[in-house]
């Protein structure tokens, strides 16, 4: 069977989702194509799980800095009540509500493996073996976002390691856990396990949370340190093996052995390209797809603009709320393109998603919180841009310390020295999330630091900071 639509999403998470609202609000006719669960991996076995599992211990430990809450503590955490929360946030690993949702937004469905077979046309595959060849007019969008990474140590893959699904999704937690990686997986899981009790060793081979300032990653192995979990930095695996009771042996480097029921690995991700037919159209199966400014994919064979890849399989950022931004952007640029319009007309401009290089919010949500925006420190020093850095703790700030009695964090600005706007920043504390978006509106708005003294932070809030910042800075320019 095969039928004409204008548009084919291949990959129904919230990438896929956004690209097709989009399109479809634009006037299109869009179909969606989506092997597993509609909702993809956020909703079921990454962001919302996983932040699900981590916030009941968080604000068990957030009460516990606060006399008078921490007296009226009685109990410890109720690990199987976290688990319940998180199969509800999860749906029970049922999509109803998302494909409820997509039939309401005019988007058709097709559920089963979509492939690339030539230009403008997808194959799809439904679990009952049987096809449907659908033929784009205007666009073929892959949004089929990334899997985890198992590096070639010897015995790693015969051991049957956990990857972040297997963390988010568990149902009993293991007494030991062994985490190979320093990443936002490997931070944000080991806070989760040890936040439920269960012994936690992590391996990095470096710092933890290698891309964000040094102070984070250094913040957080002490947290997890006190959160009673092990902390190994510079060892590397050689060998992994399960014995015969079930229990996985790591053997590091140092010819040291780590010893746990169950061993996560968290040290990347690469595209899940392999097999939606990239060879068709002249690329090359499992790569990274390169893009311009519009998710419009280079060298693809055919007539026209015509493939677009969105969100991780992109490689631009790795991150939901990026993956998010791009489809908007894409959906819409798709739209003008059909109409004849040029792509300047939409609200995104030319330049649609060239924001994610400048300026990519990220938060772990370890212990502590770290979060980010734009450039830290040495990646202004390597693009050899001069700057100034301002650096005070968070419990400058008076809403810290009533936040939680022995407040400790750490603040960061990045300024350009020449242009005197803020590049980066990065905020290390409890509850720091939220402080994100105001930094990241001035990076991407190219806010005068000296502007920013009449953006008055609220007293007693932990946004003061914002004011310490700028006295570290120096003063604000006289008037001319």
């Amino acid at each position: 069977m095969e039928r004409e639509v204008d548009v084919v999403v291949v990959g129904g998470g919230p990438v896929g989702e956004n690209v097709a609202d989009r399109a479809r609000a634009g006037g299109l006719d869009v179909v969606l194509v989506e092997h597993e669960l509609v909702g993809g991996e956020c909703s079921y076995w990454a962001c919302v799980p996983s932040k699900t599992l981590l916030r009941s211990a968080a604000a068990l430990r957030a009460a516990r800095r606060v006399p008078g809450a921490a007296e009226a503590i009685t109990g410890e955490l109720d690990v199987a009540a976290v688990l319940r929360r998180r199969d509800f946030w999860v749906s029970d690993w049922t999509d109803d509500g998302a494909a409820k949702w997509v039939a309401g937004a005019g988007i058709g469905l097709e559920r089963g493996h979509g492939r690339l077979d030539g230009p403008r046309r997808v194959v799809v595959e439904h679990p009952d073996g049987s096809e449907v060849t659908l033929v784009a007019r205007h666009a073929v969008v892959l949004s089929t976002g990334s899997d985890p990474v198992i590096p070639p140590v010897v015995g790693l893959a015969e051991a049957e390691p956990w990857t972040s699904r297997d963390a988010t999704s568990v149902q009993h937690p293991p007494a030991r856990l062994a985490i190979i990686g320093g990443g936002v997986v490997a931070c944000e899981m080991a806070t989760a396990y040890a936040g439920f009790g269960t012994q936690v060793t992590v391996l990095a081979r470096s710092g933890l949370l290698g891309r964000m300032e040094a102070f984070a990653g250094e913040a957080v192995a002490a947290g997890l340190r006190g959160l009673g979990a092990t902390v190994r930095l510079g060892v590397e695996p050689t060998q992994v093996e399960r014995n015969a009771s079930g229990e996985v042996v790591i053997t590091l480097d140092d010819e040291s052995t780590v010893t746990a029921d169950e061993v996560l690995v968290a040290t990347g991700r690469t595209p899940r390209s392999r097999t939606v037919g990239l060879e068709s159209v002249g690329l090359e199966p499992g790569s990274w797809l390169t893009v311009d400014e519009t998710m419009l994919v280079a060298d693809a064979q055919g007539d026209g603009e015509w493939l677009y890849g969105v969100g991780d399989v992109n490689h631009r950022a790795l991150l939901t709320h990026e993956g998010k931004y791009q489809g908007r952007a894409a959906g819409d640029v798709i739209v003008a393109r059909a109409l004849g319009r040029p792509v300047d007309a939409t609200p995104w401009g030319v330049h649609a998603a060239t924001a994610d290089h400048a300026a990519v919010p990220q938060v772990v949500f370890a212990e502590p919180e770290c979060v980010s925006v734009g450039l830290t420190e040495a990646e202004a020093a390597r693009a050899a841009v001069e700057v100034r850095i301002a650096d005070v703790p968070m419990q400058s700030a008076s809403g810290a310390g009533i936040l939680a009695d022995g407040y400790e964090g750490r603040a960061r600005l990045v300024v350009d020295a020449e242009r005197g706007v803020v590049l980066g920043a990065t905020f290390v504390g409890q509850d720091v999330a939220e402080l994100l978006h105001a930094a990241t509106v001035a990076v991407v708005g190219e806010v005068p630091v000296d502007r920013l003294w009449h953006a008055v932070p609220a007293f007693p809030t932990m946004s003061e900071v914002w004011l310490r910042l700028l006295e570290d800075l120096g003063r604000p320019k006289a008037a001319a």
